[in-house]
């Protein structure tokens, strides 16, 4: 063979040997030695989720909860078309469960929040205007979880001190607010330090309200006041905090308040479901 076609085959093997280099292309294999593929995921096994729970409760030194029981299908709790707002302390259950509610706003610990997305326990936050107007957009991570969004007044007054429409201003200026900042109108209403009167009950009527909503226990810094003599939970009681520091709670925090408070129900063999499912 001439030296000038063998140097031409030899330049066409090397350039035909880099193009497979660069597209990634093999000459196909037989079938009998075709190389298998494996049937085992290529991502990592998914977590488990009971693993992953117990994981969120152990960081906050706490256990898990039960899990609540579904709710009726009919809301034991309603406001008759064109009735009276109900006012309540408790939801008529015999489960063993119980409501948390969270009020004012004043306290805006970012460990809070983090904590509720870990834990997943449901609560409902009453929040006063004149408490949360420096940081709006504190709660709004809170509303995304899913927690309930409910009226706690403009400027937390003693409303039985007030006119019919001075009460009506508290209670439907709150609802404007809260609405046009978190998308969403609430249906609850609770009035500052459980004060109100017919007035009170109209004029929440008039602003949309659905439920004034009491308590029967009161979390402090390291345990509960009950309004009953047996100083016992029952079912279907609507727990009360507060968004609270360390100058209120002898320095605690709203965390470890609330870790304690949710070992004072789990003490007593309750759980926790979603007030909104009630009422």
């Amino acid at each position: 063979m001439p030296h000038h076609v063998k140097k031409t085959i030899a330049l066409w093997a090397v350039l035909t040997a880099a193009t497979l280099l660069v597209t990634g292309c093999t000459a196909e294999r037989p079938a009998d030695t075709a190389p298998t593929r494996s049937s085992a995921p290529t991502t990592g096994t998914p977590e488990d989720p009971a693993a992953a729970t117990a994981a969120a409760y152990r960081k906050w030194g706490l256990k898990p909860f039960a899990p609540a029981p579904a709710p009726p299908a009919a809301k034991p709790v309603r406001r008759a078309p064109g009735g009276p707002v109900p006012v309540i302390s408790d939801i008529p259950t015999k489960d063993r469960i119980v409501f948390l509610t969270i009020d004012d706003g004043a306290e805006k610990d970012p460990a809070f929040v983090t904590m509720m997305k870990e834990l997943k326990v449901p609560f409902t936050m009453f929040l006063t205007d004149a408490a949360i107007r420096n940081d709006y957009a504190y709660f709004r991570p809170l509303v995304a979880q899913g927690h309930g969004l409910a009226n706690h007044t403009l400027t937390h007054p003693n409303l039985r001190t007030l006119s019919p429409e001075a009460q009506r201003r508290e209670i439907c200026d709150q609802q404007t607010k809260l609405t046009g900042r978190y998308g969403t109108a609430p249906r609850l209403f609770r009035p500052p330090y459980g004060n109100w009167n017919e007035a009170t009950r109209t004029a929440a009527g008039q602003c949309g309200i659905d439920a004034i909503v009491l308590w029967r226990e009161s979390m402090q810094i390291t345990n509960m006041q009950y309004q009953r003599g047996d100083r016992k939970l029952h079912p279907g009681d609507i727990v009360l905090a507060h968004f609270r520091g360390p100058s209120e709670l002898k320095g605690r925090t709203m965390t470890e308040m609330t870790a304690t408070m949710l070992r004072r129900i789990q003490e007593q063999g309750f759980t926790v479901a979603r007030l909104e499912d009630y009422v």
